[in-house]
């Protein structure tokens, strides 16, 4: 180890780690090879003082070989490669002690740097363990459905394809997708979320996560060795090898001193042997030699990181290694885009504008066909608005990057887009209506007449302003940036809380905004990895939100966040910072015993031993102040801001029965097999207040800014949205409910629990 922190020794590639073939480390401290040695160097050490002067000095020889076994074979070996390290300063020193006779000396260095090394070796390795604890958590075996069979198989032996079946309480295996079944898995050991995660057909599962009260057949997409999971550990191991400024600092300096205190100390040896006492001055060389050996500077910024991006890791916070520890510890400004940052990326249609004479089915219809394969959120929205109307198909389909989309529907050109890329015309009211409600409007022109307009809003996280009022009071500025309508930015800024706010904006005028923000102090910009990967790295820290099974958002950022926790933000800053002070306090303390010990050691003030201990000392309180940047308390598991909805089981749910005050979605036990309880229903009702429901599902508008709630949602077969009173107006645009679904505040409601 000593050779290894000067950067003297073979580095050790992240890219050889194989969760079966790399060695285990010691579970124990007193497990560890060269603290067993030590405390052999040292009992021998220690009675070796109290026996007779016969055997004093063959018991010190026999300390010394003892403990010089753990660090002497290594300097020779790094030697002979042409490599000098604090070993083989070391090991001069013992050697140059021994031919002055100073046994006890000698021996007392062995000892002492022999339980240095061992502590050091330990702290390394057991901060790198949390790393291989994550690979431990795939199980040992997975059940394979072949044909109608079940087969206990080992995860190495999974492929592509084979069919998982996950029991309530077991592991998966690898990742995949469900085929069957519903469930909730506990996700937290990988995104470090406690709140369990709906899951049912098609769903996305990962290697190590655990099913809770449902069986799921599983579709595999990923082997063992290359899961998301397997991907994770591989990803911080290299991160953990990347340097910041601080660690190449202290790299910088440590390497050249090495030779330079054998130098050093040939020159005191000589000048002092010309001018004095040989003997006095050569001893003094050998304690140069030792009061300036430069591990614990060394060690000073690398074990900290190591320590700290493992507990990050466990925390589903994956830091990019030292670097990205001290760009996002120094963060003063914090730039979080829109979509899928501060709100679920969950949007949904919420209303329908249409022009005059024009049908709705025709509106969504043509927006439909031109999303057919688009990846925007907004797509799938108006996908699932139109999923049972019959498709129209679009052909030459363009995107226009910050617009919208162009193509040919039925023979004739066609348009999407937001509003200035296409005029709203007649509809601009309800445009303007729509956006001051938060929700992103998009146009829909056919044969260069605008036929309508879709309200799509995406719902803010409910813990966004939780996040925003916590990296506010750590001293960091907030600012928005989304390429959606002001008015719908502001909205949202203002329910989480942000005042400044950068809207209508496109990818590269992201990136120009953080770097004027620059100007503020370090930037973090936080996006999805993909879209805004000019603001990433034009970002002194880029964050990646939500990037678990997503390597193009892991590889996009220098930190990604594994779950969708807005809150794991604020913790991993408030992490960092502490990494980053504990950095700093490592580089001065370590710093100033060297500036101390060398002119003390080559006056003479200070021995041997006393200078060993010393030196030996400062370096287990830099290893044991390292280990503290991996300490979780900045790191704690979150409560969810809402209940998470039960798991549905496998099984047929029953039939839900509409009742005639409008109760179908069995919050009331209203089902088929239980038709006697609705007579006890509807006594209850008669007892209870009545209440006038509205029942237009279009969007009222408050005079202050209204409220938009979905329209887009599936609800069973059995309720249906309430016919609209009236006919449009010929002049007027005309707003319709999407069929299939209906608004909260205009359904009919559940008197007995306010449903």
């Amino acid at each position: 180890m000593a050779d290894e922190c000067c950067g003297t020794g073979p580095a050790t590639s992240a890219s050889t780690f194989s969760g079966a073939a790399a060695p285990e480390p010691p579970s124990r401290v007193w497990q560890v090879r060269e603290l067993q040695a030590a405390a052999a160097s040292g009992v021998l050490l220690g009675v070796s003082f109290l026996a007779p002067g016969a055997w004093s000095t063959p018991l010190m020889l026999a300390a010394l070989a003892v403990g010089a076994a753990t660090f002497v074979p290594g300097a020779v070996r790094a030697l002979l490669r042409g490599g000098l390290g604090v070993g083989l300063l070391m090991t001069i020193a013992a050697a140059g002690a021994v031919a002055l006779g100073e046994y006890g000396e000698a021996a007392t260095l062995a000892f002492l740097f022999s339980i240095a090394e061992g502590l050091e070796g330990y702290a390394l390795a057991r901060t790198r363990h949390g790393l291989r604890a994550l690979l431990d958590l795939v199980p040992p075996h997975a059940v394979l459905l072949r044909g109608n069979a079940e087969q206990q198989v080992e995860p190495a032996e999974l492929v592509v394809g084979d069919i998982l079946v996950v029991r309530p309480g077991e592991k998966i295996a690898t990742d995949g997708t469900v085929r069957a079944g519903r469930s909730a898995l506990d996700t937290s050991v990988v995104t470090g979320e406690s709140v369990p995660s709906e899951v049912g057909p098609g769903s996305e599962v990962f290697a190590g996560t655990i099913n809770g009260a449902g069986v799921l057949e599983v579709t595999v997409t990923a082997t063992a060795e290359d899961n998301s999971l397997a991907r994770l550990v591989h990803i911080v191991q290299d991160a953990q090898e990347r340097k910041g400024d601080s660690q190449r600092l202290a790299a910088r300096f440590a390497r050249p001193l090495v030779p330079g205190v054998l130098v050093l100390a040939a020159l005191i040896a000589a000048l002092g042997s010309l001018f004095g006492d040989p003997g006095v001055w050569i001893e003094r060389a050998l304690v140069v030699l030792v009061a300036a050996a430069p591990c614990a500077f060394a060690l000073s910024v690398p074990i900290a990181v190591v320590a700290a991006v493992g507990a990050a890791s466990k925390a589903g916070v994956l830091i990019k290694g030292g670097a990205a520890v001290e760009a996002l510890g120094a963060v003063r400004v914090v730039a979080l885009d829109k979509t899928g940052t501060l709100t679920r990326n969950n949007p949904a249609v919420v209303d329908v504008v249409t022009a005059p004479g024009i049908d709705r089915d025709r509106v969504l219809g043509i927006a439909a066909a031109l999303e057919a394969r688009s990846e925007h959120p907004l797509a799938a929205a108006i996908l699932t608005a139109a999923d049972k109307l019959p498709s129209l198909g679009a052909q030459d389909v363009e995107a226009v990057p910050g617009n919208g989309l162009t193509g040919t529907v039925e023979g004739t050109s066609a348009r999407l887009g937001k509003p200035g890329f296409i005029d709203p015309g007649a509809l601009g009211t309800e445009v303007a209506r729509l956006q001051s409600a938060g929700a992103t409007v998009v146009l829909v022109e056919h044969d260069n007449a605008v036929l309508g307009a879709v309200a799509v809003r995406d719902e803010i996280r409910p813990e966004a302003s939780e996040a925003v009022a916590r990296l506010k009071r750590q001293g960091i500025q907030v600012v928005m940036l989304t390429g959606d309508n002001t008015r719908t930015a502001e909205a949202i800024a203002a329910d989480a809380g942000i005042t400044d706010v950068r809207a209508e904006l496109l990818p590269e005028d992201k990136a120009r905004i953080v770097t004027e923000l620059s100007a503020r102090g370090p930037v973090a910009m936080v996006g999805d990895g993909i879209n805004d990967a000019p603001a990433l790295a034009t970002a002194h820290a880029g964050i990646a939100m939500g990037a678990m099974g997503s390597d193009v958002a892991i590889e996009a950022a220098d930190i990604a966040l594994m779950g969708e926790d807005l809150r794991r933000l604020p913790d991993a800053i408030a992490h960092t910072r502490a990494a980053r002070a504990v950095f700093t306090q490592n580089l001065i303390l370590s710093g100033a015993i060297l500036i101390t010990l060398v002119p003390l050691a080559g006056l003479g003030v200070l021995g041997l031993a006393a200078v060993v201990a010393t030196h030996e000392l400062a370096e287990v309180l830099v290893i044991a102040n390292g280990i503290r940047a991996g300490r979780k308390t900045r790191l704690p598991h979150h409560q969810s801001v809402r209940d998470p909805a039960p798991a549905r089981p496998a099984a047929a749910t029953p039939l839900l029965l509409p009742t005639a005050d409008g109760c179908a979605d069995g919050c009331c036990d209203i089902s088929a097999d239980a038709p006697a309880r609705a007579d006890d229903r509807k006594a209850l009702l008669l007892a209870a207040p009545s209440r006038k429901e509205p029942t237009d599902t279009t969007l009222a508008a408050p005079a202050d800014r209204p409220t938009l709630l979905p329209l887009a949602t599936s609800t069973p077969a059995t309720r249906t949205a309430p016919a609209q009173k009236g006919a449009p107006s010929p002049t007027a645009p005309h707003r319709e409910p999407v069929t299939g679904s209906t608004d909260a505040a205009s359904a009919p409601s559940c008197d007995c629990c306010s449903h």
